[in-house]
């Protein structure tokens, strides 16, 4: 292998909260194939982690027992390629917003206000100020446990608001009476197609938009960005600040001040304190809007003994 293996990785360091447990291992690619040398090497039963900024992640305090892949600034190659840009899956995604700005293409400018990876952006649909990533995509490369590299197209996926799913009938499983589970992969690449246009506008849409998110988010803190889903026909935001918990803390966690749908770490926020505050903002919002939030941020990992999410700790806002 010519990337770096780490032992017992603190994943603090790894996630945009600074909060949470250790993985086992964590790999650091050199480059694409010495990702799939390192994949073709594992067991078939390692659990595999695929991190970019961690900027929607949180790894409970007990640790994450598996294998975490860090992608940011590795495969981090972004290009034109035939009227079509070609960025890879550590490239973070405003780099991708300034990349098409500057090669007058359009359309391109929102990612400039998602805080995450390509990687991270096609596995969840990301999307801000109306747009979202798989509107842009011509085509994507995946890699899976046998480290093999596969192009398809958007129609092998179902795309959904923050969702993804490779369809059953895009998969490489034999033919079972039984149903066979999805294939397990990752995206690696993408090719993006924008419109033409003019690339200076582009430009001053993203230093607009990123004004917008400075004056609206609580950047200064430590976040994941959007905790929750947007309901139908509404703001997750709107639900939690009409429920009276802007401010509501849970030990360092604490519901943003700022905008509602995001929840900061205060200095020395356990990952149960976020975990802890998610569940009493889902729980209160059902009980008095009747609407279930749905979380946006991906929760993985052993809690420690004694130390698992408890809503009843998250009782004030002073």
């Amino acid at each position: 292998m010519n990337g770096k293996l780490r032992i017992n990785e603190p994943m603090a360091k790894h996630v945009s909260w600074r909060a949470g447990g250790v993985a086992r291992q964590a790999y650091v690619p050199a480059d694409l194939p010495d990702l799939a040398a390192f994949l073709q090497g594992l067991p078939d039963d390692e659990p595999v982690l695929f991190v970019g900024l961690g900027s929607n992640l949180l790894v409970r305090d007990g640790g994450f027992k598996g294998t975490v892949i860090l992608m940011h600034a590795v495969l981090n190659t972004v290009r034109l390629e035939d009227k079509r840009i070609y960025a890879e899956a550590g490239v973070a995604s405003p780099k991708l917003a300034r990349f098409a700005a500057k090669h007058d293409f359009e359309g391109a400018e929102f990612l400039a206000g998602i805080p995450g990876t390509i990687g991270g952006a096609l596995a969840m649909n990301a999307g801000c100020y109306g747009a979202e990533t798989w509107e842009t995509v011509d085509e994507v490369q995946t890699i899976n446990r046998q480290g093999e590299l596969q192009q398809r197209k958007p129609d092998a996926y179902e795309i959904g608001y923050r969702h993804i799913a490779l369809r059953p009938e895009a998969g490489t499983a034999p033919r079972s009476p039984l149903p066979a589970p999805a294939p397990q992969e990752w995206f690696v690449a993408a090719w993006f197609r924008f419109k033409p246009g003019d690339g200076t506008a582009a430009q001053q849409r993203i230093k607009q938009l990123l004004k917008q998110r400075i004056a609206a988010q609580p950047l200064q803190q430590p976040n994941a960005g959007s905790v929750f889903r947007n309901p139908p026909q509404d703001f997750a935001a709107r639900l939690i600040e009409a429920c009276g918990l802007k401010g509501r803390r849970c030990g360092g966690a604490q519901v943003s001040e700022k905008h509602a749908n995001f929840i900061v770490n205060r200095g020395a926020a356990t990952a149960a304190d976020i975990e802890s505050l998610i569940f009493t903002v889902q729980e209160t919002v059902r009980r008095e809007k009747g609407v279930l939030l749905v979380p946006e941020v991906r929760i993985v990992g052993d809690s420690v003994s004694g130390s698992g999410a408890n809503h009843e700790a998250c009782v004030s806002n002073e």
